[in-house]
């Protein structure tokens, strides 16, 4: 016997796991209104090197160049921005909002000390790129072994 035969016709028609569907649904509408990335998820960053430069890249869409700000502290790399909120009109709603806005900040230890002077940052389509060079100072010396 199903356990749907067991409530007679009150149970005609009702499907628990609709329900269960409908209500994560409603939770993660409610809940999004509030999500907001996290400096240790957002944003997500790609870095390599080799012995003379970093290179750092990042995917931040939506965002102003300006609003990108980037700072170095001994080999600390952090970049900020900000997000505005997408402007709706009077009378209109969102029916689903998943995308953040606000501020964030991401923060990365470089493989080496950085020569400030010489660091460069393009942004296109999104997609951030810092080139890091090595500091003179931090580069490996080769030392010659001299015949006694």
């Amino acid at each position: 016997m199903l356990w749907t035969e067991g409530l007679g016709t009150f149970g005609r028609g009702i499907d628990p796991w609709t329900q269960l569907q409908r209500i994560e649904n409603e939770m993660n509408r409610v809940l999004s209104r509030y999500a907001s990335p996290s400096t240790s998820e957002f944003p997500a960053v790609n870095i390599w090197a080799n012995g003379d430069i970093a290179v750092v890249t990042t995917e931040i869409p939506g965002i102003e160049s300006e609003k990108i700000d980037i700072s170095i502290a001994g080999k600390t790399l952090v970049i900020r921005g900000s997000r505005e909120p997408e402007n709706i009109e009077e009378g209109e709603a969102y029916h689903r909002r998943e995308r953040w806005y606000g501020q964030f900040a991401k923060s990365v230890e470089l493989p080496f000390q950085i020569s400030p002077e010489k660091i460069e940052a393009k942004f296109s389509k999104g997609v951030l790129t810092v080139k890091l060079p090595r500091a003179e100072a931090d580069k490996p010396k080769k030392i010659t072994v001299k015949s006694a």
